[in-house]
């Protein structure tokens, strides 16, 4: 009985993650026979889950929404309360919860009943929350779960996207992952017209429906897309890019630069390696000054070269203060030296 309710969760799990599975794909998933398979299925139909069965070789189950909330979760007060919460805190930026909270309100918005999910748009559409985020670059919740779900049912996405240049351009891609930062979300996806892998800024996409057809996902540009796409925003995008050694441990590091501003290697157990980018030298003199840290150049050489015209130029600014008369204060009485004093000065 242990082993049957077990495998019932698993089965639950697989058909929430994915759009639509074929009966021999479920019975090998979870080391079964498709009979067994077929039993499940109408097991968790008897507890209210609506899982829906397409006949015919391209078939498959597939988990839909029903007239009744599945028992075993939440009451309609609960999943309107969980699901408001989730979309608020995906909007506005949560540390750490941000991703989480859309794959769950995606998985969430699958099985939520039509009068729960009017209860929720209402919810949102007519609150105003006084932290509301205002930025330009906010990103609507509602967006966030559309690509969720097409990154997970690995369907095309067709969308207007305008660069940082404010080029607008037509994209149809295969979404693969969402990753957000402290400010912003960005999705990873195959760009089918430059047949190679793309990151777009989600507060610059327009969904242009319909989407789709299905495709097989491809092999990810790299194992850790937060570390890819962190490159790729930090440094890759820029037409000027260095290798900072800064002298401190990257424990410390970390404090100083956000994912967006630079990826960070650790070297010793007292350095680290900063590899960063920005749109000129000069601009990324400033950029490694702000952090507040000892650091050392490793490259470009001209790099060097900039910080040393950066340091003259301060330097004749700090001499020109410094040659300046210094400003006469008042004394207690108002008075400021060298001014008239006495019964024949001016009032």
């Amino acid at each position: 009985m242990l082993e049957t309710s077990a495998r019932l969760l698993r089965l639950l799990s697989l058909l929430q993650a994915h759009r639509e599975w074929s009966g021999p794909e479920l019975a090998e998933r979870l080391g079964v026979t498709p009979r067994t398979v077929r039993r499940d299925v109408d097991r968790l139909r008897e507890l209210g889950y609506p899982v829906h069965a397409s006949p015919g070789t391209g078939g498959g189950y597939q988990l839909g929404v029903g007239a009744e909330l599945p028992p075993l979760l939440l009451d309609d007060d609960e999943a309107v309360a969980v699901a408001v919460g989730l979309r608020t805190a995906a909007g506005q930026g949560v540390e750490g919860i941000g991703e989480s909270s859309v794959r769950a309100l995606a998985k969430l918005e699958q099985v939520l009943p039509h009068r729960l999910r009017r209860r929720v748009s209402a919810l949102n559409t007519f609150t105003v929350p006084m932290f509301r985020d205002t930025r330009p670059d906010a990103v609507d919740p509602a967006l966030l779960t559309e690509l969720a779900g097409l990154c997970r049912d690995a369907e095309r996405l067709r969308f207007a996207y305008e660069d940082h240049g404010g080029a607008a351009t037509r994209r149809t891609v295969e979404p693969h992952r969402l990753v957000c930062s402290e400010r912003r979300w960005y999705l990873v996806a195959w760009d089918l017209d430059r047949e190679d892998w793309r990151t777009f800024r989600v507060d610059r996409i327009t969904p242009r429906p319909p989407h789709g057809p299905r495709f097989t996902p491809r092999e990810p540009p790299a194992d850790d897309l937060a570390a890819y796409v962190s490159r790729g925003v930090s440094t890759r995008a820029y037409a000027e890019q260095a290798v900072v050694r800064l002298l401190v441990p990257l424990e410390e590091a970390v404090r100083h630069v956000s994912p967006t501003a630079g990826t960070l290697q650790a070297e010793t157990e007292d350095t680290c390696l900063l590899r960063t980018g920005a749109g000129s030298l000069d601009a990324m003199v400033v950029h490694v000054m702000m952090l507040g840290v000892e650091f050392e150049v490793l490259e470009p050489a001209a790099l060097t070269d900039a910080i040393r015209r950066g340091r003259d130029l301060l330097s004749r600014a700090l001499a020109r203060g410094a040659a300046a008369p210094a400003p006469r204060t008042p004394d207690s009485a108002g008075r400021t030296p060298g001014s008239p004093s006495g019964p024949g000065a001016a009032s």
